[in-house]
Parts: structure tokens; C-alpha cells; sequence
């Protein structure tokens, strides 16, 4: 059996890279009629094992390998289902804008909440600083105080004038990442940019709604110099529904350090007494949004908190 690592997911056809060429594979049978828990049984990033159907250079996949992470997101708003991002990443991208379009706090703190519970590292990259005024710069920067506090590394980027790229460069190198976003903050210009040859499709934002247009229609991974970055359609919502209630504040390093100092072994820092949670709420040492998001996402309120700004 061959093996070899998806580079490409459409439907039910693969594409495999497997001693440096392209195979077109297609799964197996018996994978169809199991019953998976996700809307994807193979993903981006999978390693998985082949054999070449007779006289074609097609491949049959029969085997999954044991994947090291997975990035997953619930599968539509009306949906219980996860869809699987991609999986075998070494960290991702967030890559959000303050506006055109406005990346909202209860996305990026969902994103990081599904990065923390599969122990996947996250970095913010804030794209489009040429555009921001004066106010939306003082978005910007509280933003990136916020997160940069809890222990998020946090990036300003410009791809339209070629601002910090580089860094971008320098932190992929012999990486496979995700990048992820909502439609229009930029995710298919700057791997353009970081690989021009790839000339990937983008298009302008809707000026009228402020919302971009999935250019990208399905996840696909691209070699980047020495590095591997994956490319992820839009994502309007970031559902989250594999998370025990219980386990919700493990996920928001700012609420893990202090837990154990509630009254409560099984405290879930909503209505306890007692709470050291909701104490360095009221004290200021955890931001009342954070505090607002974890509450949202505990409660499963996709979007009650969706157009608040940093207080």
C-alpha cells in the first residue's frame, strides 16, 4: 500500500501527493457506509494509504492514518455535524480585519477556542493597516493588547503594500499551517503574495454589505517555499459543538490559570459563588468581552454577542 498526504478535497475526490506527484484518488467503499460524526471522513492534511486501481494511475484510498490534530468547525449554524478544516498543522492562522470586512471578537475567540481544544497553537494576523483610521487603529491596538496578555502571538500585516510579509515568511518555514478567516480579510492574496506563481483567484468586498465573496470554494494545500500553508474557504460563523460545557473554560487560558481558585472544584464560572473567574472579571483582569464570549459559547448563543465591540 502507498502512502501519501491529501493536498486537496472536493467532494469525495482527493488529490494525494505521493513521491512528489499528484495522484487522483477516490475512497474507498466501505468508508461511505460508516458512520462518521463528521461531514468530511477524510480531510486536508490527512496521511492516508492507497493502492492504484488496475492499468489507471487513479488511486483507491483504504486507510486513514493517525492524525496528529484536527481543526474542526460545526458544519452549517442549522447543523449538529462537524466538518473537519484540516488536520496535521503545526499551528494556525487567524487572519482577521477590523474592517472591510470587520472581523468580530465572538469569531476570533471561537477560532482560538477550537485551536485550544485540539492543542493546536493559533496566531491573530491583523490584515489591511494601510485602510484603518485613527479610531479603527485604536481598535486595533486594543485588540491586540487583549490577546497578546492571554499569551496570543498577534501580527499587523498589509498585503496590498506589502507590509511584514516577511514575517509571515519567516513563520511558516518548514511549517504546514492553516489559515483561516471569514470571506474577504484576504486569506487568498496574501499566499498569493507569499507565492506569487500560485496566482490563486480573489475578488473585491461587497462595498454595500461589507462582506467578501468566497473566491476559495474548497481546501486546498499549497507548498510555500519551504513550508506548507493551507487554504481554507470563507467562514461566516465558527460553531462550536465537540466542547463539553464543563470543559469550556480549560479552553481560555486567562480562565484555566485562575480556576483553581474558585470555590468550586466543578465551577463553571456562571452563576457559583465564590468565583475567582467572575472576580477577575469585576477586577479587570479578564476582559469583560472575553468573559461576554465564553459565556455566549457556554450557553451555545452563536451570535448574541456577534456585533459587540471590546468594552
Amino acid at each position: 500500500m502507498n502512502k501519501g498526504q491529501v493536498i486537496k478535497a472536493t467532494g469525495n475526490r482527493y488529490n494525494v501527493i505521493f513521491n512528489d506527484k499528484v495522484v487522483h484518488c477516490v475512497l474507498k467503499g466501505k468508508f461511505k457506509t460508516k458512520e462518521f460524526k463528521t461531514t468530511n471522513p477524510i480531510a486536508v492534511g490527512d496521511f492516508v494509504g492507497f493502492d492504484f486501481e488496475k492499468d489507471t494511475s487513479y488511486g483507491l484510498i483504504k486507510k486513514i492514518y493517525e492524525r496528529k490534530n484536527v481543526l474542526m468547525r460545526k458544519s452549517t449554524n442549522l447543523s449538529r455535524q462537524i466538518h473537519i478544516i484540516a488536520t496535521n498543522i503545526d499551528f494556525a492562522i487567524l487572519l482577521a480585519t477590523i474592517s472591510k470586512p470587520t472581523t468580530y471578537p465572538m469569531f476570533i475567540d471561537r477560532f482560538l477556542v477550537a485551536c485550544e481544544a485540539n492543542n493546536i497553537e493559533a496566531v491573530i494576523v491583523f490584515n489591511k493597516i494601510d485602510i484603518y483610521n485613527d479610531e479603527e487603529k485604536e481598535t486595533l491596538k486594543s485588540y491586540k493588547k487583549v490577546y497578546e496578555e492571554i499569551g496570543y502571538k498577534c501580527l499587523e500585516i498589509s498585503v496590498k503594500e506589502n507590509i511584514n510579509i516577511d514575517k509571515i515568511h519567516k513563520l511558516i518555514e518548514n511549517k504546514t499551517i492553516v489559515i483561516s478567516g471569514n470571506s474577504g480579510v484576504g486569506k487568498s492574496s496574501l499566499i498569493n503574495a507569499l507565492e506569487p506563481g500560485l496566482k490563486l483567484k480573489t475578488s473585491e468586498i461587497s462595498e454595500y454589505h461589507e462582506q467578501g465573496k468566497h473566491t476559495t470554494t474548497f481546501t486546498e494545500m499549497h507548498k510555500i517555499g519551504k513550508g506548507n500553508i493551507i487554504d481554507t474557504p470563507g467562514i461566516r460563523g465558527f460553531g462550536l459543538n465537540n466542547i463539553k460545557k464543563e470543559e469550556l473554560s480549560l479552553f481560555f487560558p486567562e480562565m484555566r490559570k485562575i480556576k483553581d481558585n474558585c470555590k468550586f472544584n466543578n465551577c463553571t464560572h456562571t452563576h457559583e459563588p465564590q468565583c475567582a473567574v467572575k472576580l477577575a472579571v469585576e477586577n479587570g483582569k479578564i476582559n469583560q468581552l472575553r468573559y461576554k464570549n465564553y459565556l455566549s459559547i457556554f450557553y451555545d448563543e452563536d451570535d448574541k454577542h456577534r456585533l459587540d465591540k471590546y468594552v
